[in-house]
């Protein structure tokens, strides 16, 4: 399997699911997982990108230890896909508002928990390895990325 059929099979998932599961590692290296509202930015191939507050444990967590999981599924768990990468947490307000446009309509319960929007920062994880199952067929097929 080639990295853009890869990022369609992505991209597909999460126009279905419309969330997915962020693991990162905690300060007693245990992991920690959440719900969390991705997207694929067009031009800005071979990331994952998801907002998050700046006072969040996810953002102190990256700030130690950069590595972080996304599993993503489709509704009926036919098709996952595990995203390994590095993250870099970005604070800038134009790749901020590109993301928001993502996702904006999605977030409407985090939302409710925080309301200023300038105390967003950009999780961008940079994917390094993935991972395609097909459960119900036994299929498991790696992509590497570089």
């Amino acid at each position: 399997m080639e990295k853009r059929e890869m990022l369609g099979i992505v991209s597909r998932i999460i126009d279905e699911a419309k969330a997915a599961v962020f693991a990162t590692i905690d300060e007693k290296g245990m992991p920690q997982t959440r719900w969390m509202t991705p997207a694929l930015l067009h031009g800005r191939e071979g990331a994952v990108y998801a907002v998050a507050y700046r006072t969040s444990r996810k953002v102190h967590h990256l700030g130690a230890n950069p590595h972080a999981q996304w599993i993503f599924s489709s509704p009926a768990l036919d098709r996952i896909v595990v995203i390994d990468g590095s993250v870099n947490v970005v604070d800038n307000p134009s790749i901020r508002s590109e993301v928001l446009e993502a996702v904006g309509e999605r977030l409407r319960a985090f939302f409710k928990m925080y309301d200023d929007e300038r105390d967003l920062l950009v999780i961008e994880t940079v994917m390094e390895r993935a991972q395609y199952y097909l459960p119900m067929k036994g299929m498991k097929e790696t992509v590497t990325f570089e």
